[in-house]
């Protein structure tokens, strides 16, 4: 009988965990849902605003009289709340990414916290700067390209609607080709590659980079190049982050080493 008693009181105790990291999961998530439920409505006053800031790339390439226009009833409302929307999870990666840090960080080694943290604030600092690049650098020059190559007498009227469907694939599409020095980092600090099997791969993966940006951008050479060229130059700049932690890495191993040697 106690034994049993026994057994009974240790699968509880083996529930009472599980059940306090689902409640913690609930409660990150919750925060999370609730952070980008107040950025969108501290921003949605602004909506019309965002967008046309977000369309400006095109509208000022647009000839003389031309205008965007709203195929759809609901366009003009619905097309702006869902930039707003997009947006406020955009703002809220870093809050997003803090709370799966405050969930995970308890369960790592401090050798995993002092990397972890660093990758994560890099990974959100590359998806923004991937973002503005496609911003000020892609959509100038691919508007510029899309404006000046239709047929002569063709009026240029785009939907707001599609518009936006466009830019967001693309703010998409540069966002995650930026994390490739993060992904490429961890690659190799993990053991699945090394440095010499990815550098001796560098021609398939040049033409892989290529191949990504045909599938992630529209059918164009310029976008495809704008996203193929930085994907590769970043996969470079993983490459050499990697080689310097390795380095150092090794060094630290040779500075222990040598002291056990000697002993106390």
């Amino acid at each position: 009988m106690n034994d049993y008693n026994n057994s009974d009181q240790e699968q509880e105790d083996e529930k009472l965990p599980l059940v306090a990291h689902l409640i913690e999961l609930r409660t990150r998530i919750l925060n999370s849902v609730i952070a980008i439920l107040l950025l969108f409505l501290g921003s949605f006053y602004f909506a019309n605003d965002i967008y046309a800031f977000v369309s400006e790339p095109l509208r000022a390439l647009l000839p003389e009289g031309a205008t965007m226009i709203a195929t759809e009833v609901a366009s003009p409302f619905f097309t702006p709340f869902k930039l707003t929307l997009v947006l406020s999870v955009f703002l809220a990666i870093p809050y997003i990414l803090h709370q799966a840090w405050s969930f995970i960080a308890p369960g790592m080694y401090s050798h995993e916290k002092r990397i972890a943290f660093p990758l994560l604030f890099s990974s959100v600092m590359l998806f923004y700067i991937g973002i503005a690049f496609a911003y000020y650098v892609v959509f100038p020059l691919v508007f510029g390209f899309f404006t000046s190559a239709g047929p002569e007498g063709v009026s240029i009227m785009t939907d707001i609607n599609k518009y936006l469907d466009f830019v967001l694939k693309l703010f998409f599409a540069f966002g995650i080709a930026f994390e490739i020095p993060i992904a490429t980092f961890l690659l190799i600090m993990s053991g699945a590659v090394s440095i010499s099997s990815l550098t001796g791969k560098r021609p398939y993966i040049l033409v892989g980079c290529f191949v990504f940006g045909m599938l992630l951008t529209p059918p164009d050479i310029i976008s495809q190049t704008l996203l193929a060229l930085p994907m590769w130059l970043l996969f470079e700049t993983g490459i050499i982050f990697a080689r310097l932690a390795q380095g150092r890495k090794k060094a630290n191993e040779d500075g222990a080493s040598e002291d056990q040697f000697r002993g106390p």
